[in-house]
């Protein structure tokens, strides 16, 4: 009998899930709302804490960018960034908004995590992760996924806190030196993580290898670390991410022993999914060639997108007094000195391009820079061509259940 993914669940202690996880995506793509599909389903959903001032102004009414703005005003024209600091208290508010409600939301019997970047250094790394942590603990979240980053140093910011051992804590890498450096760094807070995420080369977004990314594969990565910890006897369970399109291809690596497999590629066409209905059809239509993986992020990290992104080329002026959220520990982002350097060429010129970077901040918070996975350009075979000419949105529940029971690399499109 073909096996599918429903023949498996993921153990943590007494609890039982579907072994699907919905990874984190950025600035509120991973909204509330597809996350607590994922849990009413009896699978694991992330929201993501990237920019959460910025996404509670959008959700809750908030000032914070605002307040922010009216504080730095003076400083809109000076290339020195050093002195914009997040307001901690901003953060932990607009922290505990988005987690607390959406876990007042919350039903069913899976789960609700945040996907947690160390790339947001925030011109104070250390202050303002910590912040996040602590906050979205107390706030009910059930677990953290530590992303874009070692996080040599998380659990230390955290081993404080009452639910620092009852909440399941996780860690995304893309190498088993990359695990191996986690754990030996976070030994002495005597915790293991409860899993680890493999994330593959052709997973969306900021990926964890160079641009030499296309001689890596999941596989063989997810192996490695699934022998690792065996041969440490280390019971951690193993999530791969990154390219799994399929029911069938999800349940290869639950055969293999794999504990669950992370998706997001598909989920970006849900209509829980944050991207508005307009982008949403971009990715439909993006051909194979439409999809490249690009340096433009001032993060230093290959990233990949849709070559259509308004964000690509875009000469706006940086948006740091407003956000900063990439600002480094003394206050540079390498975008500010790609746009200075086109404005000291073309001083004369209105409208600047910037081909080298992009202002992340400002173009994740207005959905003009597409990110997406290598498997975009099959987006259009899990749906249905419309009389218009755009294509059906899927529900997040028709996806999640297509790949709980198809199999023979079959894909249930929507009644």
């Amino acid at each position: 009998m073909t096996k599918k993914v429903d023949d498996f669940r993921l153990h943590w202690g007494k609890q039982e899930l579907v072994p699907i996880m919905i990874g984190g995506m950025g600035v509120d793509i991973s909204s509330a709302e597809l996350a607590l599909e994922a849990a009413r389903l009896g699978g694991v959903g992330h929201i993501s804490d990237a920019m959460l001032p910025t996404v509670s102004d959008r959700r809750y009414d908030t000032d914070f960018v605002k307040e922010k703005l009216q504080q730095y005003k003076y400083n809109l024209n000076n290339s020195d960034k050093s002195d914009i600091k997040f307001d901690l208290g901003h953060i932990a508010e607009s922290t505990r908004l988005h987690v607390g409600k959406t876990m007042e939301a919350k039903r069913g019997t899976g789960m609700v995590f945040i996907n947690c970047m160390e790339k947001l250094t925030m011109n104070a790394p250390k202050e303002t992760l910590k912040v996040r942590l602590w906050e979205a603990l107390s706030a009910g979240i059930d677990g953290i996924t530590l992303a874009a980053g070692l996080h040599l140093g998380s659990f230390a910011l955290i081993e404080d806190h009452p639910r620092f051992r009852d909440a399941k804590l996780g860690i995304i890498v893309s190498s088993l030196r990359a695990l191996q450096l986690f754990l030996r760094k976070n030994a002495r807070t005597n915790r293991l993580p409860d899993f680890v995420v493999v994330e593959g080369p052709l997973a969306g977004g900021h990926l964890g290898f160079g641009m030499d990314w296309a001689q890596y594969d999941l596989r063989t990565i997810t192996q490695e670390v699934i022998d690792y910890l065996k041969a440490e006897q280390l019971d951690i369970p193993v999530i791969p991410a990154g390219g799994i399109f399929t029911g069938t291809d999800a349940t290869n690596f639950l055969e293999m022993g794999a504990a669950a497999v992370q998706v997001a590629t598909r989920f970006t066409v849900a209509a829980e999914c944050g991207l508005p209905k307009d982008v949403q059809q971009e990715y439909f239509k993006a051909s194979e060639d439409d999809i490249e993986v690009n340096g433009v992020s001032p993060t230093g990290y290959p990233m990949r997108m849709l070559k259509g992104s308004p964000a690509i080329g875009s000469g706006i002026r940086p948006g740091c007094e407003s956000y900063g959220y990439i600002l480094d520990a003394n206050g540079k982002c390498s975008y500010i000195d790609s746009y200075n350097r086109e404005v000291e060429l073309h001083p004369n010129e209105k409208k600047i391009s910037v081909m080298d970077k992009t202002c992340l901040c400002t173009h994740m918070r207005n959905f003009k820079l597409w990110t997406c996975g290598h498997y975009t350009y099959r987006l259009k075979d899990t749906s249905r061509k419309l009389d218009d000419g755009s294509y059906q949105v899927l529900t997040a529940e028709h996806i999640f259940k297509d790949y709980q029971f198809s199999t023979d690399n079959k894909v249930a499109l929507p009644e």
